[in-house]
Formats: structure tokens, sequence, C-alpha cells
């Protein structure tokens, strides 16, 4: 099967190919349909469910959609459903990978509890009446500096005590094992496979 991902974000894809092997997985680019939009929900899944009704909208097909952000405790569960603008409300301008977690660090100088978690909210949506619906956390703590130079976001600062290492010191399969992301996709290809023939 063909999905497209409701995203542009190719470090995202790279991911979600590897959790789903037997399909096909575009970004809104590879076929040609310029994709965009706001993420104005108050959870995870209100964006993953949005994103996906809009893309299916433009294509007419399966499409998969995630949410997915860091919820940090000593920050009331901020950045959360604000993750990917976290700081951006500074300077009106959306920050990078390294200015945001420069930012997230700087509010958390001084601060004891590090405590945080990942969120994923994934919808695999077929047609507006039959979707699947899998949201999963993992859990861990923020870094005092970046570590590690794989993955993607707040990786380098998300410290994983059971592994002993940063999800960007992860190599790929090992971070899709134990990820927000990689479990919410596992739950959601076990249900397609069983729904699908």
């Amino acid at each position: 099967m063909t999905i497209v991902l409701a995203s542009g974000n190719r470090g995202k894809k790279a991911e979600i190919v590897k959790l789903f092997p037997s399909h096909t997985v575009l970004l809104p680019d590879e076929r040609g349909i310029q994709f965009e939009h706001e993420e104005t929900g108050e959870t995870f899944l209100d964006n993953a469910m949005g994103k996906a009704q809009h893309l299916h909208a433009l294509t007419g097909t399966p499409v998969i959609a995630d949410d997915s952000g860091l919820c940090v405790r000593a920050l009331g569960g901020a950045p959360g459903v604000f993750s990917a603008r976290y700081g951006s409300e500074d300077n009106g301008q959306v920050l990078t990978d390294d200015d945001r977690n420069g930012y997230l660090l700087k509010n958390m100088k001084d601060v004891s509890d590090r405590r945080a978690f990942f969120v994923c909210s994934m919808v695999f949506l077929i047609n507006e009446n039959r979707f699947f619906i899998a949201q999963e956390t993992v859990h861990g703590e923020i870094t005092l500096s970046p570590q590690g130079d794989m993955g993607f976001g707040y990786d380098p600062l998300f410290f994983i005590p059971d592994l002993g290492k940063t999800a960007a010191q992860l190599e790929p399969d090992e971070k899709n094992e134990i990820s927000h992301r990689g479990k919410a996709a596992a739950a959601l290809a076990g249900l397609i496979a069983r729904a699908l023939p």
C-alpha cells in the first residue's frame, strides 16, 4: 500500500519508512502536493487527526499523521503541543532545532527536577469513516547540555536512564524500539495488518 505521510520532515519520514517496511511511504511533495496544516488543537490527538483529515482531503488515499512533543514536568508540561514552535513567540520566527534546544535549556537553568516524556499520537486514516489511532510515550530526563548527533528535534537533550544514552546517541533501529513514535507506529502496524487484506 502507498501511504502519504502528513509531514515535510524527512527525518520523520526516514523513521516511519523503517516502521512500516511492507508499505511505500511518501511525503506530500513527492506526490506533487503542497501541504501545510496549522496545529491549533489542544491535544496531540486533535492535531494528528486534523492533519490526517486535511491531507486525506487532498490525496483521497490512505494517510498517516502524527503529532509529537516533549512534555517537561517542571515547566508544567511545556513545550507540549507547542514543541515544534517552542520559543517562536519571542521573535515570531520558527527556531531551528539547535536554537529551540538552547531555549529549553535556558528555561531549565537551575531546575533540579528534570523529568520529561515524549508523546506521539499517530493516526492511520483510510477514509473519513475508517481510521486507527495509537498514542504512546517514552520517559526520560533533560540533560544539562546536548549529547549525540543522531535523531532530530529535542533528541540530544532527552536522556533515557535505562539505556544510559540520549535519544540522539541511539542507532535508528535502537531508537525505534523504545521511542514514542516507534511504539505508536508498531501498534498501528499491527492494527493495519489485521484490518487490511
